[in-house]
C-alpha cells in the first residue's frame, strides 16, 4: 500500500481568515491525502518546526494580509537550512502577479489566487510531489 501524501496547511503572519485554508483542507483530504492545520497566527518557525514534527511531503501557506513576500520566503528559506528541501511548497490567497516569479525563484512551486478550484490545487500536489 502507497503512503499516503501529507501536507501541512498554515496560516503564517497575522492574517485572521482561514475559510480558504480551511476549503483547501478538506478537498486535499477528500482526495486522499494526510492533513495538518496548524491554525491562525503561526509563525515561519512555527510552521516549520510542525512540518519537521509531522514528516510532511507538503506545505501549503495561505496569507490574505499581503506579507507573503517575507513570509512565504521566510518558511522556504527555514525549511531548506532544515534540511527540507524535497518538501514541495506552495502558496495561495491574495498574491500580486508580478510577486509570483520572486516566490516562485525562492521555492514557493504553485502558488494559487482567489477562484482557483481545489481540483487545480489537488492536481498539481499530485503531480509535483516528491516521492
Amino acid at each position: 500500500m502507497e503512503r499516503k501524501i501529507r501536507v501541512l496547511i498554515a496560516k503564517p503572519g497575522l492574517d485572521g481568515h482561514d475559510r480558504g485554508a480551511k476549503v483547501v483542507a478538506r478537498a486535499l483530504r477528500d482526495a486522499g491525502m494526510e492533513v495538518i492545520y496548524t491554525g491562525l497566527h503561526q509563525t515561519p518557525e512555527m510552521i516549520v518546526d510542525a512540518a519537521i514534527q509531522e514528516d510532511v511531503d507538503v506545505v501549503g501557506l495561505s496569507l490574505l494580509s499581503g506579507a507573503h513576500m517575507t513570509l512565504f520566503i521566510d518558511v522556504a528559506r527555514l525549511l531548506k537550512k532544515k534540511g527540507m528541501d524535497d518538501v514541495l511548497i506552495i502558496g495561495g490567497g491574495i498574491i500580486p502577479e508580478e510577486d509570483i516569479p520572486r516566490l516562485k525563484k525562492e521555492g514557493i512551486k504553485g502558488v494559487f489566487g482567489p477562484g482557483t478550484l481545489c481540483e487545480d490545487i489537488v492536481d498539481f500536489i499530485k503531480k509535483n510531489v516528491k516521492k
